[in-house]
């Protein structure tokens, strides 16, 4: 069952080993996500788990009718896969003291994500450590089939990896919460940014983009709609900021809180606009859907996503 805000070690309120599902396999094309485990123990002590899993589109009649082979198959690979992360968890540098006492687990059947969530749960997981689909750039963040069911309906936080990611060397240096400008009211997940970043000791960037060129143009030309909007949105960006300040102020307290907007052409041209640092690591919050805690990602977040080229901490909103 997964847990709630208070006891989550993601909250900034303590300094517990975050608890880690990396999701690795053996067959996969990069180890961004290793990479990422052993970043983060850099700065915060982490227990890692890794969950690979095998793809079973048969039907259990099916299965039933190989009897022990199956079985006997399933034992021999699960060794092999758990030999294989062992290797790799010591190539990336992630001392043994660092790994669960199961470091690897390997599960079977028809639904990837779903396989997922629930090793998540039963390990009590606080954040599910996600890689890039094969097709992303350098660089860049594409999701996969299993990356978008799980930005969908995970009710545990996600940590997204880019492709062939550069991190520093000494562990995360700046947090990045990007205000989510769908809801009204300034998100819960600002204050629990506030928090890491006063347990990491790391400054604070808020950040709101407002691009350019996302609406067609109009067949009006005497009155330029687009331009209109695009000033409130910005008016509107700053007094969110103002209010989002306010709140770190009450809530956390003594940090070092800076603020911007990024501006370009569309959401690559805005984001852009900024200066990014490898050790920086960017925060959001998704959409409120309902009592049930669960990621969901509006539009405006997943279209931001490709263009973040630092790793992305997404959390239920209210958690």
């Amino acid at each position: 069952m997964a847990k709630d805000s208070s006891s989550s070690q993601l909250n900034g309120d303590n300094d517990r080993p975050v608890r880690l599902l990396v999701c690795w396999s053996p067959q996969s094309t990069g180890t961004e996500v290793l990479e990422f485990a052993a970043w983060l123990h850099k700065t915060q002590p982490v227990q890692v788990r890794v969950a690979s899993t095998l793809y079973q589109p048969w039907a259990t009649t099916s299965l039933s009718k190989l009897g022990g082979k199956y079985k006997k198959w399933y034992k021999k690979e699960k060794e092999a896969t758990a030999k294989r992360v062992r290797h790799e968890l010591h190539e990336h540098g992630i001392p043994e003291s660092a790994w669960d006492e199961e470091p690897s687990v390997l599960v079977d059947g028809p639904n990837r994500p779903t396989l997922l969530t629930g090793v998540a749960q039963d390990y009590d997981a606080d954040l599910i450590v996600l890689g890039p689909n094969q097709a992303a750039p350098k660089g860049r963040f594409f999701a996969g089939s299993t990356a978008d069911a799980l930005l969908h309906y995970s009710p545990i936080p996600l940590a997204l990896i880019p492709r062939g990611i550069k991190l520093s060397k000494n562990g995360i240096k700046r947090v990045n919460f990007i205000i989510n400008e769908r809801d009204e009211e300034v998100e819960p997940g600002l204050t629990i940014a506030g928090k890491l970043a006063q347990r990491w000791d790391t400054p604070l960037r808020l950040l709101v983009f407002s691009p350019d060129g996302l609406m067609a143009p109009t067949l009006n030309d005497d009155i330029d709609v687009t331009k209109k909007l695009t000033r409130d949105w910005r008016e509107h960006s700053l007094a969110r900021m103002d209010r989002a300040c306010d709140l770190l102020q009450k809530e956390v307290g003594d940090i070092d809180v800076s603020a911007e907007v990024g501006t370009g052409n569309g959401w690559g041209g805005a984001i852009d606009s900024l200066k990014w640092k490898k050790g920086d690591i960017a925060c959001m919050s998704s959409s409120a859907q309902g009592p049930i805690e669960r990621v969901f990602l509006g539009s405006r977040a997943t279209e931001m996503l490709p263009h973040l080229g630092v790793p992305i901490l997404v959390r239920p909103f209210g958690r």
